[in-house]
């Protein structure tokens, strides 16, 4: 692992997490220079490890089973220690390493680390600078808290999943997940800007605090215009496909070759479009003037922009219109981001070399930072790959010692 350079370079973040959500945050923190140590249990690590297929391939090329493609995803920049904290030898450890910490991020049921000593009363007295995040499906109380919660429970029980998918009557109608973990990700983000806050607090006060994200209230937040609709006009948005519930045109065409996404959201756009497709006389067609007409006549309009973009490729109909300047893009895969122009320009993939597998490919972080930009310093690390060095400087611990809480399972 290089040394850290970025905004965040000089903090310690003890990362008792797993799955996605957590490891996010995490993986933003060290993203941002932070030094990030991240605590598995010995033999078994991160639950994501053995989420697969896919897996990822070992030296000779073929997939290794239980060494999931899902974690390379949110654990680069961190360094893995294996300790089991259930033993009071490895719950000592533990409270060492955080009473030197800036930040412990965990993702444990409500309660669970509190029964081990390990909860953030108990660490805020030990450490009052410590900032102390936990992650959990539904919170640190009300009804729910004491529910295990994952990020398809969460779409499902905040709203998400009620205005995703095809409408009643239509084929496939019913309520649709959306095909990434979402809630997780979004969850991981407010953990990020929630820890972020907390160290603006602390360095003008001095004071650490616990912050408290869930899945389920970072998915309910994220409703946005349907959370609105219902709450200030009483109307239920639903399941509106691939069309937009407050716009139109907005959604999906077929071209002569596929499909492409045509996002039209004010009456200005709306007019570039049908002069673009050959139809000016759109705009002062009294169905589709302005938007809202546009959206009760939604189905005709569809129909009519769909008849005037027969005739062409989607490569030439996004030419096209974005030269127009309509908002239109194609459908893309992964593989064809892969080869995508852009995303080569702006360096959206990074390569880094880990020891079994070679080289790692992931996403790249898409915050920008002029002054203080992200780094890839090293891939994910195996389970407790850095037990013994960061034991051994951090609470300077001899490698006798070290063996010796290996012997007794503790590491």
């Amino acid at each position: 692992m290089t040394h850290a350079t970025g905004a965040l370079s000089g903090l310690r973040v003890i990362d008792m997490t797993r799955v996605i959500a957590g490891p996010y945050a995490t993986q933003t923190l060290g993203d941002f220079g932070a030094e990030v140590i991240k605590i598995e249990r010995p033999g078994e690590g991160d639950d994501v490890r053995r989420i697969g297929p896919p897996w990822m391939p070992g030296a000779d090329g073929r997939p290794e089973v239980g060494r999931s493609t899902y974690y390379q995803a949110v654990n680069r920049n961190k360094k893995s220690i294996s300790v089991n904290y259930a033993e009071p030898e490895g719950c000592a450890l533990l409270q060492q390493l955080i009473a030197d910490a800036d930040v412990l991020v965990e993702n444990y049921r409500p309660g669970t680390l509190t029964r081990h000593g390990l909860g953030p009363v108990e660490m805020l007295a030990l450490n009052p600078r410590l900032i102390y995040c936990s992650v959990s499906g539904f919170g640190q109380d009300g009804p729910y808290a004491g529910r295990s919660g994952y990020d398809y429970l969460a779409q499902a029980m905040a709203g998400a999943m009620s205005v995703t998918g095809h409408p009643d009557g239509q084929p496939g109608a019913g309520p649709m997940r959306v095909g990434v973990p979402l809630a997780d990700t979004l969850a991981g983000l407010q953990a990020t800007i929630g820890i972020l806050a907390a160290l603006a607090h602390r360095h003008a006060t001095g004071e650490g605090q616990h912050v408290d994200v869930s899945l389920f209230e970072a998915q309910l937040a994220a409703t946005m215009n349907a959370g609105s609709a219902w709450l200030n006009a009483g109307q239920d948005l639903g399941r509106t496909g691939n069309d937009h519930p407050s716009a139109a045109p907005y959604g999906v065409f077929a071209v002569d070759d596929g499909f492409i996404l045509i996002a039209t959201f004010n009456d200005r756009e709306f007019g570039r479009l049908a002069k673009v497709l050959g139809r000016p006389d759109w705009a002062e067609d009294p169905r589709f003037a302005r938007n809202g007409d546009r959206v009760a006549n939604r189905a005709a309009l569809k129909a009519e922009v769909g008849a005037a973009l027969k005739g062409r490729t989607r490569a030439e109909w996004v030419e096209i219109l974005n030269a127009g300047t309509v908002s239109c893009g194609p459908i893309n895969t992964l593989a064809d981001l892969e080869a995508d122009p852009h995303v080569r320009a702006r360096g959206d993939i990074v390569t880094m070399q880990h020891p079994r597998h070679g080289a790692v490919r992931a996403l790249a972080n898409p915050v920008r930072l002029a002054a203080s930009p992200v780094s890839y310093r090293s891939a994910p690390p195996d389970i407790g790959q850095d037990t013994e060095s960061v034991l051994g400087t951090l609470l300077a611990l001899t490698p006798e010692q070290i063996a010796g809480l290996r012997d007794r399972g503790i590491v």
